[in-house]
């Protein structure tokens, strides 16, 4: 059996970092993926946000942790963990009681785009939207 995932998406919130026992880095952030589309009965815009909670380990978990931060887009590339418990997305309950669910995806790969989602250039300079350099466990550049 085979598993790939590709997502294209802003961060949501600045990434969080901490170390296993064992000294390993693991960086977790959350991802939002927006499709818009017209409506065909009413014409009117509709919008539908898909939020990822991604894992990210090792040296990646560390230039993750360093250079992205909330707004910033990203493309990982990883799997899908389904909730042991339900075997599908992450549920929980919303503070005006409405329920929310995040998908949880493991990167093999996190490649940083563009600026950092606030209008500003990246951590590289880019203001023309480049993709900057891929950061995988194997190839981290510094």
């Amino acid at each position: 059996m085979y598993q790939k995932l590709l997502i294209v998406g802003n961060l949501g919130q600045d990434p969080e970092m901490r170390y296993m026992p064992d000294g390993q880095a693991v960086t977790n952030f959350s991802l939002a993926c927006n499709r818009r589309w017209n409506d065909r009965t009413t014409g009117e815009q509709q919008e539908e946000v898909t939020w990822y909670r991604v894992s990210v380990w090792g040296r990646q978990a560390e230039a993750a942790n360093q250079y992205l931060s909330k707004g910033r887009q990203v493309l990982v590339e990883g799997r899908l963990r389904p909730d042991p418990n339900t075997g599908g997305p992450r549920l929980w309950t919303r503070n005006d009681g409405s329920i929310g669910a995040s998908f949880e995806v493991v990167a093999d790969r996190v490649q940083f785009l563009g600026g950092n989602g606030n209008g500003t250039n990246g951590a590289d300079g880019h203001a023309n939207g480049a993709a900057e350099p891929v950061y995988t466990e194997d190839d981290v550049p510094f």
